[in-house]
């Protein structure tokens, strides 16, 4: 069984994706995009990717939900990995990851654990299977992996969330996962951490941007539907106490978030391309 990282980044990031890969093993590849958000950006490939193991693709523009979806495009092996230019792996963590699928033959998506210097985020006490939503845990795409044959074709980041997108700045993690549980994929969170992080995720260290508070608000309408009026309540009352921000702060960019895409559905359904099993 063979691993792929799909590693992400732009402009000058390719930089630390020297720091991230490891030493050339048979079973371990990567696929890198390489995002460009000006055409005179610099596009130089340092020495240290130009390995037989490390294919580097390029796109134009911004959007990490995009440069996602092109390594989605030009992956080849049989596990892939979601990561960020700012991850650090260590070959055990990788071994576990493919140990995990080879053990666990009826998991199309598997979520892990990530340290990062100065988080703290809840994950469930055991390792148990994703059918519904977990109070407190929400997945960062850097802690999942998948069956490319799960996934490929049918199923991509919704490019409307995440950093760079025009108006939803997160929330492309959790409906990834929702849209996968939608095709009926076999999805489990298994108790090992993976991977280290340097920074915080988006929703950490941004937890109060409109952007960020709009993307939950609209994920109401993707993941919780009935009960969408009502969440924005409890979300802004936890957005007050731990950052102090005001409730009709919090409240008015989440029911931003989810009358907007109430007015524009199409939004909500990007990810999923093909319904079919294989």
């Amino acid at each position: 069984m063979t691993l792929q990282l799909l590693v992400s980044t732009i402009d000058r990031g390719i930089d630390n994706v020297c720091r991230l890969v490891l030493p050339p093993a048979a079973d371990i590849s990567y696929v890198v995009s390489w995002q460009h958000s000006a055409p005179d950006t610099a596009r130089t490939l340092p020495s240290a990717l130009q390995r037989d193991d490390i294919q580097v693709v390029h796109l134009e523009g911004r959007g990490l939900s995009r440069n996602r979806n092109n390594c989605l495009r030009h992956a080849s092996a049989d596990i892939c990995l979601i990561c960020d230019d700012d991850c650090r792996y260590t070959e055990q963590g990788l071994r576990s990851i493919i140990e995990t699928f080879s053990a666990n033959p009826s998991t199309d998506l598997a979520t892990f654990m990530m340290h990062s210097p100065g988080m703290s985020k809840r994950y469930p006490a055991v390792s148990c299977h994703l059918t519904h939503a977990i109070t407190g845990y929400y997945p960062s795409s850097v802690e999942m992996a998948f069956r490319r044959q799960s996934i490929q074709g049918r199923l991509q980041f919704n490019e409307h969330f995440g950093l760079g997108a025009e108006r939803f700045l997160c929330s492309e993690e959790e409906i990834f996962l929702h849209d996968a549980q939608t095709l009926g994929l076999h999805c489990h969170f298994y108790r090992l951490t993976i991977v280290e992080h340097d920074h915080p995720t988006t929703e950490t260290a941004r937890a109060t941007h409109p952007g960020v508070l709009m993307g939950k608000g609209a994920f109401l309408y993707i993941g919780y539907r009935s009960k969408m009026l009502l969440y924005p309540l409890p979300i802004a009352w936890r957005l007050h106490r731990q950052h102090g921000t005001s409730m009709l702060y919090g409240l008015r960019y989440l029911y931003k978030g989810l009358f907007h895409i109430l007015r524009h559905p199409y939004l909500a359904s990007a990810g999923i391309v093909n319904q079919k099993r294989p």
